[in-house]
């Protein structure tokens, strides 16, 4: 190859480095969430440890702190989220149709999903399974010993067609009792029309928790009967607004697996000699400016909510209400599936 042609390739690819490093616009979804002061966030009607509101109003749960988390880094304020809750049949349409700019609703992510219905999946915030809970004076130990048993179901979830799927894999003839909304189908398992209810089995903890005069009395069956990873989604079209609530994800991850916390994230933008966790707060390098954001994005975002394992445990993990294990929702490095893309 000539000299001259390899000084063409050279600046070719000098002007491409050049081009990589310069700030992104922050896309539509970004500039309306700025002009209005609000993200909007489409969450569960009534899901606690996930998505509840309290008595004043006031809304908490993991699938709410990601919201929070999205609103601090992009607006510099947590509290700046308007909170719009769906059921199952509302939450796509909802999203399709610009009434909300990210769906933070234990959702699975699935090929149909992603492909067909104008729609991004983002990052997982949870990996779930569908379970079964049932009475304990049913004696059912399995849910093999469902044959021909009546089950609750929700429609218009993939939890619908799992149960269908299951049941005719092992030959059980179980039969569905379908109901439109959350409320009606955890009312018919509670008032004994079906001998078992079945959904994610962090649901069902939560359903157990919630709406059972005495939550000993119902067990929910060791067996997880589908994959379930859950997480938020956004409306395809705007690249840029996708790159910032994937990547906001991303950053809770790899703020724990670095040890940054709520507590200690402000100490550690003047002390931390961690190249990793210099890039995360900031100190070092500005990532922010990328995804059309300031440097200290990511920081503000873990100074609301904490990293994503300080958000599982207030949440959902083994001292809170729902008392789950944190199991596969671990970090990659403690034998989980949590596995963030590196913040570089």
């Amino acid at each position: 190859m000539r000299l001259s042609n390899l000084k063409s390739l050279a600046v070719v690819a000098a002007a491409l480095g050049t081009l990589s490093a310069l700030p992104a616009h922050a896309g539509k979804t970004l500039d309306g969430i700025k002009a209005r002061g609000q993200v909007v966030c489409g969450v569960n009607v009534a899901l606690p440890g996930f998505s509840a509101a309290d008595s004043a109003g006031k809304w908490s749960g993991l699938d709410v702190d990601i919201c929070r988390a999205v609103a601090a880094a992009t607006l510099g304020d947590a509290e700046k989220v308007k909170y719009v809750p769906l059921n199952a049949q509302q939450r796509f349409t909802a999203l399709q149709s610009g009434e909300i700019d990210v769906l933070s609703r234990n959702t699975t992510f699935t090929l149909t999903r992603d492909a067909s219905l104008g729609m991004h999946i983002t990052s997982p915030t949870y990996y779930d399974g569908q379970g079964f809970m049932v009475p304990v004076k049913s004696k059912i130990k399995s849910a093999k010993q469902l044959k021909g048993q009546t089950v609750c179901v929700q429609s218009g979830t993939t939890t619908e067609k799992n149960l269908t799927d299951f049941s005719k894999a092992n030959g059980l003839g179980i039969k569905p009792v379908v109901f439109e909304q959350l409320e009606a189908t955890e009312n018919a398992y509670f008032t004994g029309r079906c001998i078992a209810y079945t959904t994610d089995a962090s649901g069902l903890a939560s359903t157990r928790n919630k709406v059972a005069k005495v939550p000993g009395d119902h067990i929910i069956l060791p067996e997880l009967i589908s994959k379930e990873p859950l997480g938020p989604m956004v409306r395809r079209g705007d690249d840029e607004w996708f790159a910032i609530v994937k990547w906001v994800i991303y950053g809770l991850l790899e703020a724990e697996e670095y040890g940054v916390t709520q507590a200690n994230v402000d100490s550690l933008k003047t002390s931390s000699t961690d190249p990793v966790v210099k890039r995360i707060l900031g100190t070092s390098e500005d990532t922010g400016k990328l995804l059309g954001l300031d440097k200290d994005w990511m920081g503000r975002a873990i100074k609301a909510t904490g990293n994503y394992g300080e958000i599982f445990e207030r949440n959902v993990g083994p001292k809170s209400a729902l008392g789950l294990p944190r199991g596969v929702n671990n970090l990659w490095n403690k034998g989980g599936l949590m596995y963030a893309y590196p913040i570089r």
